[in-house]
């Protein structure tokens, strides 16, 4: 049984440096963007982050569930190696008890066994990340010492190293309660995605993202299920503005002004505020 919780509107700020925070497949791998130059992280992207956190039962999820609890399974549904016949003969309680990522995110998992009957949207929607000004693209060769063929005593990797010099990008996302009776997502469920969110980069780094950072993490509880602000006022008011020359690539986090807080006629329409980046989870359990 789902306990009913409050929207929610949510806002990312994630500084690139050096790095290439989400590779395009149909474009050998360099970082996605628009044709207008600005980069672009799809939601896509971002959710394998936080299920690998999830899926790992390493630390920052060890540290997660101590701090909000919680007495339902946290399997990932999206994983490799998974039995489709035995998930799709699971009764749909069952279902929904063991995969975290089911309940929160959604799925469309079908077998011809199963009739569809697990298909649900996803209680949080991410949005694009989208760079505030375009990005400028590097790419190097990369060598290798030793070979990866058998004939060679060497390697070399023409252009692989491909990397936004920087960029701020912008990336929304929104808890709806109206489809957790359906998922089966209860608050617990989006409190330990609140507390994961922090650590989706630093703690899934690889050689061609080490420097991508959530610099902050944005979450306004409305009042209501419904939603007692509108989320396009909250977005814009949180969205940081480049302060010279806003369409040609910035150089560092230093080239915007950044918000750290809502003006007072938004804020008050919410139920509470907060950084999830500087949000204190000691007391969370309790509360």
């Amino acid at each position: 049984m789902t306990k009913n919780f409050n929207r929610g509107t949510g806002l990312l700020i994630i500084n690139a440096v050096n790095s290439n925070p989400n590779g395009d497949p149909d474009g050998e791998s360099e970082p996605r963007m628009f044709d207008d130059g600005r980069g672009l992280i799809s939601p896509v992207s971002f959710k394998r982050k936080i299920r690998d956190l999830v899926e790992a039962k390493g630390d920052v999820f060890t540290a997660a569930i101590a701090a909000v609890g919680g007495n339902r399974k946290f399997d990932i549904l999206e994983s490799r190696g998974r039995d489709r016949k035995v998930i799709g003969a699971m009764p749909v309680s069952d279902f929904r008890d063991t995969y975290w990522d089911g309940r929160v995110f959604g799925n469309t998992f079908v077998e011809k066994e199963d009739k569809g009957k697990f298909i649900t949207t996803g209680v949080v929607q991410f949005g694009p990340g989208v760079s505030l000004a375009p990005i400028e693209i590097v790419r190097l060769t990369l060598t290798n010492k030793a070979g990866v063929e058998g004939d060679k005593d060497r390697g070399m990797a023409p252009l692989a190293f491909r990397v936004a010099r920087h960029g701020l990008y912008v990336m929304p996302f929104f808890v709806n309660p109206s489809a957790a009776a359906k998922s089966g997502c209860n608050e617990r469920d989006i409190e330990l995605l609140k507390f994961l969110i922090p650590h989706a980069y630093s703690h899934t780094a690889s050689a061609i993202r080490p420097q991508v950072d959530i610099v902050h993490a944005f979450y306004a509880e409305h009042l209501n299920p419904l939603g007692s602000c509108p989320d396009p006022l909250l977005i814009s008011a949180l969205t940081p503005r480049k302060t010279d020359k806003p369409n040609e690539p910035s150089l560092g986090l230093s080239d915007y002004q950044v918000p750290a807080t809502l003006p007072d006629d938004l804020r008050s329409r919410l139920a509470s505020f907060e950084d999830l980046c500087l949000k204190d989870w000691s007391q969370a359990r309790a509360a």
